[in-house]
This record gives C-alpha cells, structure tokens and sequence, in this order.
C-alpha cells in the first residue's frame, strides 16, 4: 500500500502526517508513506485543496486533516 500526504509543510500538513503514521501503527497495515512538497507535482496529480491525502493513487481526503480513526477505517477498504 502507498500513502501520499500532500501539503506545503503547514500545521495541519504535519498533523495530517501525523494522524497516517499513527494510523498505519496502530492498524498495522503494511505501508509506504510519502510526504509531497512539490507544488508542481501537487497540480499534475490534481490536488486542489491541500493538505490531501491519496492511498494507493486515490484521493481519499481533501482540503481537511481526518483523525486518526478515519484515516484507520481508509487503510481497510
């Protein structure tokens, strides 16, 4: 599985970090977590509304920071 955490490094950017590798521990679904930065990547893969949180290529968050248990109930669908 591969997480992306798309933000431009503001609090809720971290915090939405956070909550996915807090997530990924207590699920303990095996997972690739990547932080992306790069605005111009963020426009390519159609990020509107950071910070957004995409799994497996799909944007599952959007322009919010789901708590930890959300974001547990998206790693198992």
């Amino acid at each position: 599985m591969k997480i992306e955490v798309f933000g431009i490094g503001c609090a809720r950017c971290k915090i939405l970090e956070e909550n996915v590798r807090k997530a990924v521990k207590e699920s303990g679904v095996k997972a690739e977590i990547v932080k992306i930065q790069d605005i111009e990547i963020m426009i390519k893969r159609g990020v509107k509304f950071p910070p957004a949180l995409f799994i497996d290529g799909k944007e599952v968050a959007a322009g919010r920071v789901p708590d930890v248990k959300e974001i547990k109930k998206m790693l198992v669908h």
